[in-house]
């Protein structure tokens, strides 16, 4: 069976860690810059989007030639990004990831963590995350950079050919990486469930967003409420601050505190008598609560 090993670079005004593959590959300026490729053992190839060039023949009958199996390192984001790209969808079925196989083997979930442990020849270039953060992410506008907010393959093209030159090497990687880990198959059955947990995330979960902004927006209100309390109490400038509350709670109360953790003010609350004292801790306590953190990925997410 014929194999196309992948690997994309991209382009995205959302964080991609903050929201995930899906809105990020949903995002009005989503698109992708480059893609490297090679066909089973051949040479790897690298196509500049970016800079205009477009997919071979070869490479788009592949992606949708079910005897073609398709590998990627964590390939559910090549896969994704293809399928929106290319308005096709992408069967989780002919493809095969090498993050998920070094996975069930107990190795690290990074290409660059997995080749170090093989020990491969090949290793990921070390200047590939200074170079995603320039062409791959919104950049602050400035007067030397003439107020742009993102870095094109003019704007740098010694930059440009050294990031063609790491997504090429990131190929290379990966399929070193997977002729090792074919000596030790991966199990039928966690292959299975890795089909099974691509079309989960690609079908996603219904979300009552009414219920997701209200939430959210009652937490502010009662923080707001909290903040407004704790001000008021301390005479601080910001209560919510760890530094400044243990510089307040010693000070004027001769309470130290290790740190605002939340076993640590759960301990305080514990012991301390003072009523002042007491209340700025539960104040503390409450504004640090954690309860809203799912709703607002929910709404990242979305």
């Amino acid at each position: 069976m014929r194999i196309l090993a992948l690997d994309l670079e991209t382009y995205g005004g959302v964080d991609l860690k903050k929201t995930g593959v899906y809105a990020y590959t949903g995002s009005p300026d989503f698109e992708i810059l480059l893609l490297a490729y090679a066909f089973d053992d051949g040479p790897v190839a690298i196509i500049d989007l970016a800079s205009g060039e477009k997919l071979p023949q070869e490479v788009l009958q592949a992606l949708t030639d079910p005897t073609v199996i398709k590998t990627a390192f964590n390939a559910n984001f090549e896969r994704t990004c293809l399928t929106r790209y290319l308005s096709t969808p992408m069967p989780p079925e002919e493809w095969h990831c090498s993050q998920a196989h070094a996975l069930t083997l107990g190795l690290p979930a990074s290409l660059e963590g997995v080749a170090k442990c093989l020990k491969l020849p090949q290793q990921k270039m070390q200047e590939g995350k200074q170079l995603i953060r320039f062409f791959s992410m919104p950049c602050r506008a400035t007067k030397s950079n003439g107020g742009r907010t993102r870095n094109l393959p003019e704007h740098d093209p010694v930059k440009w050919e050294l990031f063609k030159t790491y997504c090429k090497q990131d190929v290379e990687v990966e399929r070193s990486i997977r002729q090792k880990l074919n000596n030790y198959p991966m199990p039928e059955q966690e292959l299975r469930l890795w089909f099974l947990d691509q079309k989960i995330n690609d079908y996603g979960v219904r979300v009552d967003m009414r219920l997701v902004k209200n939430a959210i927006r009652c937490d502010a209100l009662h923080q707001e409420k909290l903040m407004k309390e704790a001000t008021h109490l301390t005479g601080l400038d910001n209560p919510n601050s760890p530094a400044q509350l243990k510089s307040w709670l010693e000070d004027k109360h001769g309470i130290q505190i290790e740190s605002m953790a939340k076993d640590m003010v759960a301990e305080a609350l514990a012991e301390v008598a003072n009523p002042i004292a007491k209340r700025a801790l539960e104040l503390r306590q409450e504004m640090s609560r954690t309860s809203v953190k799912k709703y607002e990925a929910m709404d990242r997410a979305v």
